[in-house]
């Protein structure tokens, strides 16, 4: 790859992480305005629609997203649209709770636990988990002792909910990791949305009431995480993953726990949120090492070790 596309990748996959980090700042103004089942379906009905157009822009131009489209199994990608959906609003549902009880920067580290919690539940379907995996799980448990664990040695429940959602995301990659290469990955990503929408919108007409007023009031962050953090951000992914190296592009993309963290602070010193953003040296630390683990995780050492020998 020459340096030109070389540095459009990493630029595209840059703005992903900071659209993705920002994201939590407006999840948490959300939650100002409506319950956190009624934002999630508004946010994620608004992503299906953003992704309609790209959708048919794949099938029709392929060559403008890297070549053929794979053929469409419509019994698998609506079953797999059905599985992402559910996963996906399970992981959104706590993620949202959470952000209401723990401070954004907190939300975006402890939800980046998902790229070490993948391949450890992975050995579940029999995959195969390198060591350096058990070596990044020891430092975030660490790095979230020192993020999350007050001097009463007591976890807070935004924080045991955000943990949570890590889960449930790292159930959703798994799951996308089985039908994906069955199907076309944004027509997939469009379904889910589309489900996650309705399974939300569901909920939220039976225990939480929502009105056109809240969805008015709330109108700005619905908009940026369902345009910018779902549409905007997933066709840069696709973009800048073309012919890139996916380690690189995944290091790239987990500074969106970083991009939280410095976003959250400034929108609460400027008066956006109104819940202390700062950390304290400890925190500060903990984020580190588990910012630091998660990287580790990435590395691809099978591959240094092959050109060794």
């Amino acid at each position: 790859m020459n340096k030109s596309k070389n540095f459009k990748s990493s630029f595209c996959l840059s703005l992903t992480a900071i659209i993705w980090g920002v994201a939590f700042v407006f999840q948490s103004m959300g939650n100002n305005y409506m319950q956190p089942f009624t934002f999630n379906a508004a946010r994620n009905l608004l992503g299906c629609l953003v992704l309609v157009p790209l959708v048919l822009l794949r099938l029709k131009k392929p060559a403008l997203f890297g070549g053929e489209v794979k053929p469409i199994n419509k019994r698998i990608t609506i079953l797999g649209g059905i599985c992402c959906g559910l996963a996906l609003a399970t992981a959104g549902m706590f993620q949202q709770y959470g952000v209401k009880y723990t401070t954004v920067g907190k939300a975006g580290f402890i939800t980046t636990l998902y790229i070490i919690l993948t391949p450890i539940f992975g050995l579940l379907l029999r995959k195969k988990c390198h060591f350096t995996v058990w070596i990044g799980a020891v430092g975030a448990v660490i790095g979230l002792y020192m993020l999350c664990i007050t001097e009463s040695l007591s976890l807070s429940v935004g924080d045991l909910l955000v943990f949570i959602c890590a889960i449930f995301f790292a159930v959703h990659i798994l799951i996308i990791d089985y039908f994906s290469p069955k199907t076309d990955g944004v027509l997939l990503s469009c379904i889910q949305f589309f489900v996650c929408a309705i399974t939300c919108g569901v909920i939220a007409l039976i225990i939480e009431h929502p009105s056109w007023e809240q969805l008015t009031q709330g109108l700005i962050p619905i908009l940026y995480t369902g345009i910018m953090s779902s549409g905007v951000a997933y066709t840069l992914q696709i973009i800048g993953q073309k012919n890139f190296n996916p380690t690189i592009a995944a290091l790239i993309m987990s500074l969106e726990s970083v991009i939280s963290a410095v976003a959250s602070y400034f929108a609460w010193r400027m008066g956006f949120l109104t819940q202390d953003q700062s950390m304290s040296a400890v925190q500060i630390i903990g984020c580190v090492v588990m910012f630091c683990s998660v990287i580790f995780v990435q590395l691809p050492f099978d591959k240094l070790s092959r050109r060794k020998h």
